[in-house]
């Protein structure tokens, strides 16, 4: 039941996700005129590029430091996608030129502390793995 988390379904979905974001926005970019539809479809493309490219970068965090809880893959793939939204609100907010220092690091800041409290609330809930006597001799 505790087994580690295998990469083969991480890395699947990331080359698919890599593939459609990043082949997607060079086709918007290239091939098509900047109206309001295409504008939604670069912003939608551009969390499934940043998801697919930083998918296998999360993972190989949570292996390498692993956490008590021991993270499953909806927070692994949650994780990538805060980095996918994270990517698509800059992108939106420098159409206005609204983006400075102070803009990034608070919303970096107010993801993170996004972020930490779903896993305090997850450790809270956590009740970890009852063993058995009758097995253990």
């Amino acid at each position: 039941m505790n087994e580690p988390l295998s990469f083969k379904p991480f890395g699947v979905s990331a080359f698919i996700l890599f593939l459609l974001g990043w082949g997607g926005l060079i086709a918007v970019l290239y091939m098509s005129v900047p109206l309001v539809g295409y504008r939604w479809m670069l912003f939608a493309l551009i969390i499934l590029a940043l998801t697919g490219t930083l998918l296998p970068i999360v993972y190989f965090f949570h292996r390498r430091f692993p956490a008590d809880p021991p993270a499953e893959a909806n927070v692994i793939v949650r994780q990538s996608v805060w980095f996918g939204v994270y990517g698509a609100t800059l992108a939106w907010l420098q159409l206005g030129r609204l983006v400075t220092v102070y803009v990034i690091l608070g919303l970096a800041g107010g993801l993170i502390a996004i972020e930490y409290f779903l896993r305090l609330r997850e450790k809270a809930r956590w009740k970890p793995p009852v063993v058995d006597d009758d097995q253990s001799s």
